[in-house]
C-alpha cells in the first residue's frame, strides 16, 4: 500500500506541478504528517523532490524529471471505462482504481495533451441523479457487481410490486448493470429471457458457486434500448390511475418528466363536473409513484392500483400525525 501511495504522490507532482502538503494529503486520503514521511522516503530513494517555503510554496519535482513507472495494474485498466463517472464508479467499488488510473494516464501524457485533459475535467461533470432526488439505497450493488464481473450466478430476495406484492426469491445469471437517471438496474437471465431488476428492491443477495454462460451475441446496450422503448410504449405496462386538478395537470412535466407526462396527457379525460381530470401514469414501482404524487399535494389523487392508494394513505396519515399537536 505504501509503495502505491509513494508512486501516486510522485505522479501527482509530475502531472500537476507544485502542491502543498495539505493538497497532497487530501488527494491521497492521508494526513499531512504521512505526506512529510513519504516525501522524505522519496528523497532518500533518489527522487529529486524539493520544498518551496512561503504562502504559495509546496513540494515540487526538479524540472525535467519524469518517471516511467506509469503502467496500469489489471484492475486500473479494467476500470478505465468509468473515467469521468466518479459517483457510479464508487458505488461499484472501483473508485480507488479509477482515481489511480486517471493519475497514471495524466502523468504519461505529453504536457500539451495533459493540459487539455485537465481542462476537460475542470469544465465538464456528469451527475446522473435527477433533480430533488437522492440516490437509491443499494446495499447489494457491490455484491451484484462482483458476481457480474466474476460471471457467477446469484440468488436474490426481490421485493416486487406486481402482479402480487411481496418478496420473492430468484436464481439469476447477471448479464449487466445499468444506471438510469440515478437508479441502478440489474439485467439478468432467470428461467427465460433476460429481465431487469431494480437493485434497490433487492433485499438479499447470495453469490453461488455456479458459472454464468452469457447468451451468444448478447449486447447490453441494445437490450437496454429495446427494454426502454418497450417499457415506454407498451400498452400493458403497469400504470397508476390518478385524478388531477388543472394545476396538477400543469405540474406533471416537472414532477414526472417529459415522457411520462406525455403518456398522462395522451390518456387524460375531463374535466368532470367536480373539475378533476382523469389520467394514467407509468408505474415503475409503488414507492416511486407515491413519492411523485406526494409532490403534487392536493392537486392529485390516486385511484388505483390498491397498493398505491394504501401506500399514500399510510404516508399521509403518518405525516398528519406529526402535526396533530
Amino acid at each position: 500500500m505504501r509503495a502505491s501511495r509513494l508512486l501516486s504522490l510522485m505522479l501527482l507532482l509530475q502531472s500537476r506541478g507544485r502542491m502543498s502538503a495539505a493538497q497532497l494529503a487530501t488527494e491521497l486520503g492521508v494526513t499531512a504528517r504521512t505526506v512529510y514521511r513519504d516525501v522524505d522516503a522519496l528523497a532518500a530513494a533518489g527522487v529529486p523532490i524539493y520544498a518551496e517555503q512561503g504562502p504559495t510554496g509546496g513540494y515540487e519535482l526538479m524540472a525535467g524529471f519524469r518517471t516511467r513507472l506509469t503502467g496500469l495494474t489489471a484492475g486500473e485498466a479494467e476500470s478505465l471505462l468509468f473515467t469521468g463517472m466518479d459517483g457510479p464508479a464508487t458505488d461499484l467499488g472501483f473508485g480507488g482504481q479509477v482515481a489511480a488510473a486517471q493519475l497514471k494516464l495524466l502523468a504519461a501524457l505529453p504536457v500539451a495533451y495533459r493540459d487539455a485533459s485537465l481542462r476537460i475535467r475542470e469544465r465538464f461533470h456528469l451527475d446522473a441523479n435527477g433533480w430533488y432526488r437522492e440516490p437509491d439505497d443499494v446495499p447489494h450493488l457491490h455484491a451484484a457487481a462482483r458476481a457480474l464481473w466474476q460471471d457467477r450466478a446469484v440468488e436474490v430476495d426481490y421485493r416486487r410490486w406486481s402482479p402480487r406484492p411481496g418478496v420473492v426469491t430468484r436464481r439469476l445469471h447477471p448479464l449487466g448493470l445499468v444506471l438510469k437517471a440515478g437508479v441502478w438496474y440489474l439485467v439478468a437471465a432467470g428461467t427465460g429471457a433476460p429481465r431487469t431488476y431494480r437493485v434497490s428492491s433487492i433485499t438479499g443477495l447470495r453469490a453461488l458457486d455456479e458459472p454464468v454462460v452469457r447468451p451468444a451475441g448478447f449486447d447490453l446496450a441494445a437490450f437496454w434500448r429495446d427494454h426502454v422503448e418497450h417499457y415506454e410504449q407498451a400498452a400493458d405496462a403497469a400504470v397508476a390511475q390518478i385524478r388531477l386538478t388543472a394545476a396538477g395537470l400543469a405540474k406533471l412535466p416537472d414532477v414526472l418528466g417529459p415522457k411520462a407526462s406525455r403518456l398522462a396527457l395522451r390518456t387524460c379525460t375531463g374535466p368532470d363536473p367536480d373539475g378533476w381530470h382523469h389520467a394514467v401514469i407509468p408505474l415503475e414501482n409503488v414507492p416511486h409513484a407515491a413519492a411523485s404524487l406526494m409532490r403534487l399535494g392536493a392537486d392529485a389523487r390516486a385511484v388505483g392500483p390498491p397498493e398505491l392508494v394504501r401506500q399514500l394513505r399510510e404516508t399521509i396519515a403518518a405525516m398528519a400525525a406529526l402535526y396533530e399537536s
